[in-house]
Parts: structure tokens; C-alpha cells; sequence
């Protein structure tokens, strides 16, 4: 079949996060290849339709355009009011965005793909579909992941670090969070703070955060 046809209110939806965003996959649905292209909605009004984020990591330019309702975006700290048939380009994978829900039934279609290289989806839609699956879906979901984009190294060892823990799986998750921090310790130490995936491991976690720190006072 050369063509493929469908309705937004056909896409799978994947609740993520805790401020009622919701992702709609149209990339993988589509099986689309160039680009990235989803959809996202917001449980409530109020509540988070593009996550707070720049696209540094995957050096991405993306278009965000609203295609029913009404959000509000803020762009590197700039509030941009964005009623049904804004458009939003950044260009510059630097700035930090974020939006929010406005009024009911709001949805943002966002595309994007880094300039001048072959596309490979991003390993966040890994997690995001695997937030909805018991653990030992999700891990081994998570494991095949060839063909991802893996630019956040320290994101994907992680994340898997937190299945690998949900799954029973104790001594490779202390494996893949010693990755993960060693690759950013700051980010990772602050997303394990009060991460509840990571309680099995927990004592594991202050060693390994607590080694390092006591290292590098000494150094």
C-alpha cells in the first residue's frame, strides 16, 4: 500500500509524567522515517502539553502547531499565547520550551528532526510506551532498542537502570544506574532523589553517589 491514513482520535494515547500530559505516537504508528511527528494533549486544563525541555541533547529543530483549543508556550522564559493554528518554529535546539493547556480538548502536533543527518527516533518513545506496560514488558521493550537514537546515553541507562529494578532484576539495575551517573552525575543524582522505581536499590544508590562525592572532595 503506497499511502496510510488515519484519525487523531485513532492514535494510542500514553499518559507520562505527572502534569497530565499525554502523547499520542504518530511517528511509529505511521511508520514514518525522515522525521519525528506526535501529538499531545493534556488530561486538564492547566495541565502540561509540550514537557519543559530544549532539544540540545538531540540537536533537533522542531514546529509545534496547535490544532484545536488554545495553549501557552514559554520559550527560554517568554510567555507566547498560541490560540487553534499557531505555529511554532525553533529552529535553535537550545531553547527551552514548555506549553500548557488553555482550554479543553487542546492538542499540539509537534515534528522535528536534526538538520542535516538521517533520522532515528529518539529512545523517549521507549519510555513513554513503556510507562503504560508492566515491568517485564517494559524492560524487554526497553532492551530491543536498536535503531533508537541513543545521543542521551545517560537518559537510556536510566531509565533502564528503574525497569531493571521493577522487574526484580536488582544487580543489572546497580549496573545501569553506575552508567547513567557516571555519564551525568548531577542529573541523575536529582531524578534518583525521590525516584520511588529506584527504592530496591536505594542503599546501592547512596553508595555509589556517595563514593563518588566523597572522591571528588578529595580530590
Amino acid at each position: 500500500m503506497s499511502y496510510s491514513v488515519t484519525n487523531f482520535s485513532e492514535l494510542e494515547s500514553f499518559p507520562v509524567g505527572k502534569r497530565g500530559l499525554i502523547w499520542h505516537p504518530i511517528r511509529s504508528r505511521l511508520g514514518i522515517r525522515p522525521f519525528g511527528m506526535n501529538s499531545y494533549t493534556s488530561a486538564e486544563v492547566g495541565g502540561e502539553i509540550v514537557e519543559d525541555h530544549s532539544e540540545e541533547t538531540y540537536g533537533h529543530e522542531e514546529v509545534y502547531i496547535v490544532v484545536s483549543g488554545h495553549a501557552t508556550f514559554t520559550l527560554d522564559g517568554e510567555e507566547v499565547d498560541a490560540p487553534v493554528g499557531t505555529i511554532v518554529h525553533l529552529p535553535d535546539p537550545s531553547v527551552r520550551r514548555s506549553a500548557v493547556a488553555v482550554e479543553p480538548e487542546t492538542r499540539v502536533l509537534a515534528v522535528g528532526g536534526k538538520p542535516g543527518e538521517a533520522y532515528l527516533p529518539s529512545a523517549w518513545e521507549l519510555f513513554f510506551r513503556a510507562s503504560s506496560l508492566p515491568p517485564d514488558e517494559a524492560l524487554r521493550l526497553i532492551e530491543a532498542s536498536e535503531g533508537y537514537n541513543m545521543a542521551d546515553a545517560a537518559g537510556y541507562q536510566y531509565n533502564l537502570a528503574c525497569y531493571r529494578a521493577l522487574a526484580g532484576k536488582p544487580e543489572e539495575a546497580v549496573k545501569a544506574f553506575r552508567q547513567a551517573y557516571e555519564l551525568d552525575p548531577e542529573r541523575v543524582s536529582g531524578y534518583a532523589a525521590d525516584d520511588r522505581d529506584l527504592d530496591s536499590i536505594r542503599d546501592e544508590i547512596s553508595a555509589i553517589t556517595g563514593q563518588a562525592e566523597s572522591a571528588g572532595t578529595s580530590a
